[in-house]
Order: C-alpha cells, then structure tokens, then sequence
C-alpha cells in the first residue's frame, strides 16, 4: 500500500513539474561548439593532473557496486524526481525538461571521463565560495555556477577573452577591483574573483529580483536580459524570455541545473571524485615582502613548479612581483607544511631568486626576440581557440591578423600566424639578407657543438639543478635539454650530469 501511495505521489509530481514548461520551448538548443561543454576540455589540459597528487575513494564511495566501466542511465521520470527533491531545497526554480537532460547527458555520459576531475576541484575551491557566498548571504547553490562557467579551472580563458573561476571579461574586472597588467591578473585569483562574483551577483539580484534572471544576466549580461524581457512583452520568466536570447544563455540555466543535478547524484552515476592532493584547509597565505620567482619557491621548498602555480594561477609568468606604491603587496598561497620553511629561509629565498634571475638574464641577453610568420592550413575538426592554443597565441591575435569578422573558419583556409621567437644575437644572415633565421637550427646547432666537447659533473649531496646550472655558468633549461630532464627530476648521488 505504501509502495502504491508513493508511486501515486510521484507521479503526480512529475505531472505538476511538466506543466510548468508547456508555456516554454525546451527544445535544447546548443550552439556550435557549446562553450558551456567545451569548457570541460581544458581540465584535460591542466598541468597539475598529469601526475599522481589526485587520488580516489572509490571502493569506498561505490554503494551501488558499479562496475569500473559501468555507465548508467535513467529514464525522465527519475531524473524529475531527484530535481524535484533539489527543487524543494533551493531558492531557484529548479525544472526538469529536455534541455536540462541534454546537459545532464553531456555531463554524465559525453563527458563523464572529466568529471571526477571536477568533483576533485569542488572539494579544493567549494568551502571557498561557501564562505564568501554565506558571508554575502547569497544562495550556496551558486558555487555550481563557478563549473558552468569554468569547469573550475582557474586558468580558464574564454574566446572572448573573460578569465578565471568566474570568467570575468576585463571591464567588469575592473569595475570590480581586479587588477591585471603584465604579471599578475586578479581575474584567476580564486579569492578576490570570488568576492568580486559575490558582489556582482547581488547587484544583479537587486536588478532583477529572479535567480534564474541573475544566471542569465551573469553569461549575457544585463543589458541583453532586459532587452529580452521588452522583446517578450515583460514577461519576467527566464522560460518565457529564452527564445528572445541568444543561444549560448539559452543553455547557460539548463547547463546550471544539470550541473545541480550530477553534483548531487554522481555517485548514482558511477562517478567519484579524483581527490586533491592539497585540500583548503590545509592552505594558508604569505604576504611577500620582495619579487620572487616560482622557480627559486619550488627548489627552495622542494615543491613542484605546477603546484605553486595551481596554488597561485593568478601571476602570469610564474613570478610574484615586488609591492608598488600604488599596489598592496602581493600574497603566495601554500601547503601549511611549508609555511614553516618559508618563513625560515625567506631573505635566502629572495637573494637566491635574484641569483637566479641575474644568472638566466647573463646567459640569455645575448638572444634577442622576433616574429616568425607561420602558415596554418585548417583542417576538419579545428577551431580558431585550439590554432590558437597550438602556437600559443590568441584567438583575438588571430582574427587580426586575418581580418576575420568571426570566430568560425572554414576548413581549408590559410592563416597567417606570428611566433614569437628568441633567436641568438643578429646573425650575418639577418644582418645582411633582412631573413629571419631557424631558431630551431640554432638551438640544434648549438647542442651539436657542446656534445663534441661535453663535460660532465658528478651530483653531491646537496646539489641540485638549479645549483649545478649556477656554478657552471649555464642556463638550466640548456642543462635540462642536452641531459632529457625536466625541472622536477629527482638526482641521485654520483649521477652524472652533462654541463656542456
């Protein structure tokens, strides 16, 4: 009987969550390349999860006994009763209908190979915009919006240029106190971004007085919302205003509710988190007193030049510059258990950063920068953010450079494409023809030189890259090259190591 009741109950509120959209077109509507899923990708790209520092409870978090390779599905009826029972807990209108199951897939089938991924990041970036959204005495569900908008990487960069967590586009940035300039750029740092999102999001509430209007106006903008709403004839629904939108907002509130949903119910989905090996509670904040590079913090701490840089995504070339008279002075954020050390060894780390920077500028004033001109041919399959990513340039850079109008390029067509390069001094050739020289065949030729007349050094306790590159008079990423290491190499007494 109480099984026949609940039956009866449920489906009575399906029948009640399914007359809430016969006013409104559900149809999903993705547009080409959905930036809202293709965000996803750049997880797959994040330096700090190519090594083991993520790990996973699953065998413990599995209750439902899935199989590894286990993908479950499930029909609407069940998926509109989970969202219902999120729906009864949330100052959002959370819906269930078409749209919202086409992300639902995307998330939870697609894409589901970087969603563990994602549930890693939440557990390092949630308590953060818990407490600043709880502080603002904002809903807590809008911690969701930071996936939507970023897929929690902190270095996300948009083709329209917005940045960070929460992809603040450089204006509004700056409307709300984030500096950027040439080092540092305060849109990726995760704790000012978050209060600057914070203080955004209840000046869009007191706009519109409707959550769902406030996600809409956080991706379109205001002025988009409201035009919307005139187009409408008024209507203040987002259902009743999203045909009137454009494509990317149309998704963007069914993106946000699916992203409730499959964060709620993951493990009905098989998936489990990939757990951050530094979690926010184990973090605190250093205030420097002088400019210090990641390179001289990593050696010095024994820490990996990634893990400074995913602790501190917001300096832009791996360097904390020194406090200006018109800036605070600027913070590293690290493990607790190196606080200790740094505050130990901090006048060394600074002298030693100088020694390094003095070193690698002696070893490489001599090469000087130039543009080399690259012919890109597209070929199926590619878009102007991943051209642009392969030559490390931007989007923006790309489109001027070929007077495109869009961010769409037909398969086929030839970009021109600048590359910067650092090529050795001004050689005859330049000098005489006006020719931009191969900097690979001068790095190629140099390395072929130094291996007919190598020297080798043999590792001491105490010695280190960065150390045998000092005392030899070599740039260390020379040293890496000619002996196939990387930064982070482990060296073991009475290796050997060539020095040119």
């Amino acid at each position: 009987m109480i099984n026949y009741i609940s039956k009866v109950v449920l489906a009575l509120m399906l029948c009640i969550s399914q007359l809430a959209f016969s006013q409104a077109d559900t149809k999903a509507r993705f547009v080409e390349d959905d930036p809202i899923i293709s965000v996803l990708d750049s997880l797959s790209t994040l330096t700090f999860f190519r090594n083991s520092s993520f790990t996973t409870d699953r065998a413990i978090l599995n209750i439902y006994k899935f199989a590894p390779d286990s993908v479950p599905r499930y029909d609407d009826f069940i998926y509109n009763y989970r969202i219902t029972k999120l729906n009864a807990k949330s100052p959002f209108q959370l819906v269930y209908n078409e749209a919202v199951r086409q992300y639902i897939d995307a998330y939870s089938i697609r894409k589901r190979d970087l969603v563990p991924r994602l549930l890693g990041l939440a557990q390092q970036y949630f308590p953060l915009f818990e407490e600043q959204l709880d502080k603002y005495n904002l809903p807590l569900e809008l911690k969701y919006l930071a996936i939507v908008e970023s897929a929690l990487n902190p270095m996300a960069t948009s083709k329209s240029g917005a940045k960070g967590l929460w992809q603040f586009m450089y204006p509004t940035g700056k409307i709300y106190n984030l500096d950027v300039n040439s080092y540092v750029d305060q849109r990726s740092d995760p704790y000012l971004a978050t209060v600057a999102a914070c203080e955004y999001f209840k000046y869009l509430y007191d706009m519109f007085g409707n959550w769902e209007l406030v996600l809409a106006a956080y991706n379109g903008g205001p002025g988009t919302v409201n035009k919307a709403i005139r187009r409408s004839g008024g209507k203040m629904n987002y259902w009743e205003i999203r045909p009137y939108l454009p494509l990317e907002t149309q998704g963007y509130v069914p993106a946000f509710f699916a992203v409730n949903y499959i964060m709620n119910y993951a493990s009905e989905h098989n998936l489990f988190p990939l757990k951050p090996k530094i979690f926010h509670y184990e973090m605190d904040t250093l205030v420097l007193k002088e400019r210090v590079t990641f390179d001289a913090l990593a050696n010095s701490l024994d820490m990996g030049v990634e893990e400074i840089q995913y602790l501190n995504p917001m300096y832009r070339r791996k360097i904390v510059p020194p406090p200006s008279a018109n800036t605070e002075p600027y913070t590293l954020i690290l493990p607790i258990s190196k606080i200790g050390k740094f505050l130990s060894n901090e006048l060394a780390i600074y002298d030693y950063s100088k020694e390094i920077e003095n070193t690698s500028f002696s070893q490489t004033k001599d090469f000087e920068s130039v543009e080399v001109l690259k012919r890109h041919k597209v070929k199926r399959g590619e878009t102007l953010t991943r051209i642009a990513a392969r030559y490390k340039v931007t989007v923006y850079d790309i489109k001027t450079w070929n007077n495109l109008k869009r961010n769409t390029v037909p398969v086929g067509q030839t970009l021109s494409i600048y590359v910067t390069k650092q090529v050795e001094g001004k050689s005859e050739t330049l000098a005489e023809n006006n020719a931009i020289a191969n900097p690979e065949e001068i790095v190629e030729k140099k390395l072929a030189e130094n291996s007919k007349k190598s020297k080798i050094h043999t590792v001491k306790k105490g010695d280190t890259l960065f150390k045998i590159a000092n005392e030899n008079h070599i740039e260390i990423d020379y040293l890496l090259k000619i002996n196939g290491l990387t930064k982070n190499s482990p060296l073991k007494i009475g290796q050997r190591i060539k020095i040119g």
